[in-house]
């Protein structure tokens, strides 16, 4: 008798355990689980995915250029077979329309994703894996950003990828009611459901995305056709994917059910954990009148309270007029940037520059890192196209480019503010001996980064944008080392097929086109021209007048000409790279760094040239040794220092500036 009560005992005890296990066993054989929040998931946690104590999934929270990944811990055979998941998500911005950069639902067969970025990479890739056939990784993104190298629609689709971010199929997010098709925000914090689909026998998958509110549509948002048998493999695991990057939003997964052999089991909304509660904007109650103080000493406090908002808001005021109410989302308060920058403290100087100072910025409630360039403006003359402009810039988007966020007025300042850039800018790593050396690799992949930048700009938007002031200086890098064209001070807009017809002359001594020099009109071929002088920067390590070198080598495109005419242009390179370098790629910088700097505009490639050469589609063509030199070769000792220390004048108003005259 003892013995059948202790096998009784111990087959109760293996039914608890296996009824409370995270993952039991026989729940993975059967292909097939639910979770309505992950407490007991016993997922793969990744990164700075965390679980919250009421069972909710967090992937990533508004933390900068962060990973974050859930996946289950047990792999699944996908020879060959359907399946079916679907999921309730919640994407929640650090500010409003400005979050990043999504998160993908994953089939991967491993749970190392060495050397993944994150970004608009999602954590999943890098430059160098992504696109490769031997990933066999599927995914259905929810992207929040628009990347163009990956050909996105807009910055809020939905992707369907196999082992590669430039989607099969992608649409904008929604779901269709009555065959029309409704626009769903995925960054407005509301909680949404997808459901993904796929027929092996069709060799189909679908995509459903809808409101949490509403059972699933019966039109599918994506559909597409993919053999999967050729990317699946027996063993993969399922889950999921996020990352951030300069702009960051908590990624939430509510619940997830999913079946590899039929339809997944539907989620029971009432059974999902609750999300975060947001401070609510408080509101003044309704005074008791029955113990209402009396009103002498209402009045006495009223004056007291509205005196000190007086001086306050003496201390904070700000230029506001009617026309700014359409710029208004990117307009920040002075009060606000005060105490970002702790009073606008020396201490937290970034830089100085000719429009003022740049400050760094850390805004208390959400330890969200920017840079604040603070100047000064004496007329009110043109503000309006000033801003104007400034909002244009703040809607552009690139990887390559640095976000302008918005801007501030008050009295006789402005305040433009930016992404912060945790190693600031180009030049001190090319110039200043006191920083780390950048390797050839990642001055190779800062060029292509700022030839995107201006590509996008020249070319890829609505309007054609000159930045007019492209070098080392004005290329910020990340906390990756990824280079980003900023300081769009300079910059003018004009439209696809016009000439721009500002003809003051603006820029940077040793960057400027002889052209502009002479008529003071800048068009994308100038930018080029400036690009070519950077590459060249970049290539041997130095700036492009140095006044204490031989006379030969005092102009740097007409040195690194010179040697290449005697047959040693690679003996131009910069020193601390210590050979470490593909001697083509070095060549292809220095031959097509004087290409774009080739002193007749005509001769100059475009953007999207310069692109194809840096990526090998194009052979670079070996017409340079009849280069004219640049207008500043016959200058003498004294006359490169002046040149070499002048700066530009600036126009906070009219966003014109004009270079003193350097000439012999």
């Amino acid at each position: 008798m003892f013995s059948i009560l202790e096998l009784l005992f111990v087959l109760l005890f293996s039914a608890l355990f296996l009824k409370h296990s995270g993952f039991a066993q026989d729940q993975h054989k059967a292909d097939q689980f639910i979770y309505h929040g992950f407490n007991e998931s016993n997922l793969n946690l990744n990164g700075i995915a965390k679980i919250h104590s009421n069972g909710l999934l967090e992937l990533t929270d508004i933390s900068y250029y962060k990973i974050g990944r859930a996946f289950l811990p047990f792999p699944f055979n996908f020879s060959k077979s359907s399946f079916s998941t679907n999921f309730v998500f919640a994407i929640d911005p650090q500010m409003p329309n400005l979050g990043g950069h999504g998160v993908v639902f994953t089939i991967s067969p491993s749970l190392e994703f060495t050397d993944a970025w994150a970004i608009e990479y999602f954590g999943l890739f890098n430059s160098s894996t992504i696109g490769l056939d031997s990933n066999h990784v599927f995914a259905v993104e929810l992207d929040t950003i628009q990347t163009l190298n990956f050909k996105d629609t807009d910055n809020n689709h939905v992707g369907i990828d196999v082992n590669d971010l430039v989607s099969n199929v992608s649409a904008s997010a929604g779901y269709f009611s009555d065959n029309e098709l409704k626009r769903l925000e995925l960054i407005s914090g509301n909680l949404m459901q997808i459901w993904i689909d796929y027929d092996e026998a069709e060799k189909l998958v679908n995509v459903t995305l809808a409101p949490v509110t509403i059972m699933k549509p019966e039109k599918t948002l994506l559909s597409t056709k993919i053999d999967l048998s050729l990317v699946l493999t027996d063993s993969m695991y399922v889950g999921f994917s996020s990352s951030t990057g300069s702009m960051a939003s908590h990624h939430y997964i509510l619940g997830w059910s999913f079946n590899k052999s039929g339809p997944a089991q539907n989620l029971d909304m009432s059974k999902l954990p609750s999300l975060p509660s947001k401070p609510k904007s408080g509101k003044k109650g309704v005074p008791d009148f029955k113990i209402i103080i009396p009103l002498i000493t209402a009045s006495v406090l009223v004056i007291i309270i509205f005196g000190g908002v007086y001086i306050r808001k003496k201390k904070y005021e700000e230029l506001r007029e009617d026309w700014e109410e359409e710029y208004g989302p990117q307009r920040y308060s002075y009060k606000d940037l005060h105490k970002a920058t702790e009073g606008f403290k020396e201490n937290e100087v970034l830089g100085f520059g000719g429009f003022g100072k740049v400050y760094k910025g850390v805004f208390p409630c959400s330890d969200i890192q920017v840079a604040v360039k603070k100047f000064s403006h004496d007329s009110e003359q043109g503000m309006k196209q000033f801003v104007a402009e400034i909002a244009s810039m703040g809607r552009l988007r690139h990887r390559n480019l640095v976000q302008l966020l918005g801007y501030c007025r008050r009295k006789g300042e402005l305040l433009l503010v930016y992404d912060y850039m945790p190693n600031g800018s180009l030049d001190r790593f090319l110039f200043q001996n006191d920083t780390p050396n950048l390797n050839w690799v990642q001055r190779y992949q800062i060029l292509k980064g700022v030839a995107t930048a201006l590509l996008y700009l020249h070319e890829e938007g609505d309007r054609v944008l000159l930045h007019r002031d492209v070098k080392a200086s004005n290329v910020m890098l990340d906390a990756e080392f990824i280079g980003k064209l900023g300081d769009f001070g300079l910059a003018k807009f004009y439209d696809h097929g016009s000439f721009p017809q500002t003809t003051c002359i603006v820029g940077t001594v040793g960057y400027l086109a002889p052209e502009v020099s002479r008529t003071g009109r800048a068009t994308t071929s100038s930018d080029v021209f400036a690009y070519g002088i950077l590459m060249l920067e970049m290539a041997c390590g130095r700036k492009t007048i140095e006044p204490e070198r031989p006379r030969g080598e005092m102009i740097l495109a007409d040195w690194v000409l010179d040697c290449w005419k005697r047959g040693v242009i690679t003996e131009t390179s910069d020193l601390q790279l210590e050979g470490k370098y593909m001697v083509e790629e070095m060549e292809l910088v220095l031959k097509l760094g004087l290409l774009c700097a080739h002193s007749i505009p005509a001769n100059r490639p475009t953007m999207r040239q310069v692109m194809q050469y840096l990526d090998r589609k194009a052979a670079l063509p070996d017409t340079l040794l009849d280069t004219p030199r640049t207008s500043l070769a016959l200058l003498n000792r004294e006359e490169a220092l002046r040149c070499s220390s002048l700066s530009y004048e600036y126009s906070s108003l009219s966003m014109t500036a004009s270079v003193l005259s350097c000439g012999r």
